[in-house]
């Protein structure tokens, strides 16, 4: 099979593809020929060694695709079903070997593209809203980078849960989608931030404050939210969040501050099910929509992280084998 392999940590040029043996589903897996791998930021993280990752491996964790065989003892699973998968090594190639616990079958109406590029966002999303933080229909949330693929998941999410959506954009374009997906009031970053949402808030803030860029709003983030309100710091698009003194969140109103990370939500397959059959349920009803805004050939691994790093990207971001 073509598959892309990382033989040392660095950049996106360490992506190389070329031929690599073909997996053999083992007990308790099936053999899925991918028709849809998605890009995420955290595929960068292990790449750069900001998340260490032993070498050589093949990057990416979900994707969609075709049961095309099954190992010893399935028989939850049949070969022709069309399923979806994230948290599960290997997912830049050709045919990746998927535990059943981790294969969600697709339901029809919702493309192999939209599910393999964004279950691991959904999934993020749904989990924003009702695990690490739970917001309260009529409240005000900020969703920092609300055109990228979380954003824009989380803000549709968000507003078919009845809150009030803010957003923050760095371009008309984005400006746009975020409106699209139904924010509320987009704003562009700066300095005064904070102060621009406590005018829409009558002085209060926002409530949570989901945070997924890290170094570069982190600090507006907390200036943003309302006494006793949470911040969500659920990524680093723009680095790590410096050390930070926990004494900083008295005075600045008895804060809340959680790192969350998918895996802590979707270990335990029950709820992995719930989450993914009450996210894939949005899909097939149309009330959520999946914008996939790159594709790729999947030779082309490394200008998608290029693009992805440069936020060059808007939406979901797919390879295709």
């Amino acid at each position: 099979m073509r598959a892309i392999t990382v033989t040392s940590i660095g950049g996106p040029d360490v992506l190389t593809p070329g031929p690599a043996p073909d997996p053999k589903p083992a007990p308790g897996q099936v053999l899925v020929r991918v028709g849809a791998a998605g890009v995420n930021f955290i595929d960068t993280y292990f790449r750069s060694g900001l998340y260490p990752m032993p070498v050589p491996y093949v990057p990416g964790s979900e994707g969609a695709g075709e049961v095309v065989a099954l190992g010893p003892g399935v028989t939850e699973l049949s070969v022709g079903q069309r399923v979806a998968w994230c948290d599960v090594p290997g997912s830049y190639a050709e045919l990746v070997a998927v535990p059943v616990a981790r294969a969600l079958v697709i339901p029809d109406g919702v493309s192999d593209e939209a599910a393999g590029s964004s279950l691991l966002r959904g999934l993020t999303a749904h989990y924003l809203l009702d695990g690490a933080a739970a917001p309260r229909s009529g409240e005000t949330v900020l969703v920092q980078a609300g055109a990228g693929g979380v954003g824009l998941l989380l803000t549709q999410l968000a507003t078919r849960a009845g809150l009030r959506v803010l957003t923050t954009v760095s371009s008309n374009a984005k400006e746009r989608l975020a409106r699209a997906a139904g924010a509320d009031e987009i704003l562009r970053y700066g300095d005064d931030l904070a102060q621009r949402i406590r005018a829409l808030t009558d002085g209060r803030g926002v409530a949570v404050a989901y945070d997924g860029v890290g170094a570069d709003t982190f600090e507006q983030s907390l200036a943003a939210t309302a006494v006793r309100g949470r911040v969500v710091l659920f990524g680093a698009a723009s680095g790590p969040v410096p050390p930070f003194d926990l004494q900083r969140l008295n005075p600045l109103g008895s804060l809340s501050v959680i790192r969350p990370t998918l895996g802590h939500y979707i270990a335990d397959p029950a709820e992995l099910a719930w989450r993914a059959g009450e996210y894939f349920g949005a899909l097939a009803d149309g009330s959520v929509q999946v914008r996939v805004g790159q594709r790729y050939d999947l030779q082309d691994a490394a200008q998608a992280h290029r693009d992805l790093e440069g936020r060059r990207t808007t939406g979901t971001t797919v390879l295709v084998p």
